[in-house]
């Protein structure tokens, strides 16, 4: 009998994915909670037919040379940019991902950590925390979604869910894409479309949710960032390098900023040549009205499973010579062999 395929995954998954793939599979798994060193992950692919990655991991030219045998890479995971889709494409290789079941997560979290902001969440929580919380008191006044303005930059999935959600609010929603809107989605969703520097001026809440490209590094930098409107409080939950950090930081210290919450951070976007190493330890300043998550944007658990359950069917769609159904490219080899 011929032997299974093997199948490397990178990080661990809930049983039923990992009952799923072995029948169809051999596994390695790593069943720790953390990333594998990188040495190892190389490793671990000299055999490979297969692998389930995820964010932490990044696919280069490196680990391409360590993975001669690979033909898929089922990606866990919705934006890519971490993974190098030419060289992936060029050596034969399926790249598939996820690209709707993070969103509504996403989008839930997005507007949480506007409200935590706005309403002073981490101020509160520490204040009851350290015992020192004595009855109402007229302190930690914040400010509230009803009647604000809510720009949105960035109107794909992610940004089409929170203007959904957000419906009701009694906000104002203007919105900034590359790629507008039909005036009658705009007309649904209730957003008025605008520039970029017009948005900045205008909102008291700015969410920045674009993908990373070429075009979006360090889209908000000191320049932009002195557009906005005085007092207004910007929210990151797209890719981290979108933002430049440690302009934020800058912006906080000199008042031009009210706050800044985030849960994507720079030092995530592994492939980025000149990535910071760790999060600015400017901008961890507990004198800076700040709230911060760790890339928390699709962990419910439900929805993790089925995201790594989907990322492993286009693993055995490939594997059986079909084209997987989150295809992100066309490999040159299995277009050959069509």
């Amino acid at each position: 009998m011929k032997e299974k395929p093997l199948a490397v995954i990178t990080h661990w998954i809930h049983p039923e994915v990992a009952d799923f793939l072995a029948q169809h599979c051999r596994l390695l798994l790593n069943e720790t909670r953390d990333s594998l060193p990188r040495s190892e992950l190389l490793a671990r692919l000299d055999q490979a037919d297969a692998a389930m990655m995820f964010m932490p991991d990044w696919v280069d030219q490196e680990l391409l040379d360590h993975a001669p045998q690979l033909k898929v890479i089922g990606a866990a995971l919705k934006g890519f940019d971490n993974y190098d889709v030419e060289a992936i494409t060029n050596r034969g290789i399926w790249l598939t991902n996820v690209p709707d079941l993070l969103t509504v997560p996403t989008a839930e979290l997005a507007i949480g950590l506007l409200l935590s902001l706005g309403r002073n969440f981490r101020q509160g929580d520490h204040l009851v925390m350290g015992g020192k919380f004595q009855g109402w008191r007229p302190t930690f006044y914040g400010t509230g979604v009803q009647g604000s303005t809510v720009g949105i930059i960035g109107l794909g999935r992610l940004g089409q869910a929170v203007a959904e959600r957000l419906q009701g609010w009694g906000a104002r929603l203007l919105g900034h894409d590359v790629n507008p809107l039909t005036p009658e989605r705009a007309e649904e969703l209730r957003v008025e479309q605008t520039g970029l520097d017009e948005l900045l001026c205008r909102s008291d809440f700015v969410l920045l949710l674009t993908p990373l490209t070429g075009t979006t590094r360090h889209l908000l930098g000191a320049e932009k960032l002195s557009l906005m409107k005085p007092g207004s409080c910007l929210i990151s939950a797209g890719r981290g390098s979108c933002v430049d950090e440690m302009a934020v930081s800058a912006a906080l210290r000199d008042g031009r900023l009210a706050g800044y919450a985030a849960d994507v951070f720079e030092f995530e976007d592994w492939a980025l040549p000149g990535r910071p190493d760790v999060i600015p330890p400017s901008l961890l300043s507990p004198d800076l009205h700040t709230f911060f998550t760790p890339h928390l944007g699709s962990a419910v658990e439900e929805v993790r499973r089925a995201i790594a359950l989907e990322a492993a069917q286009n693993i055995v769609e490939a594997l059986q010579g079909r084209r997987p159904h989150g295809a992100v490219n066309s490999p040159i080899r299995a277009s050959a062999g069509a």
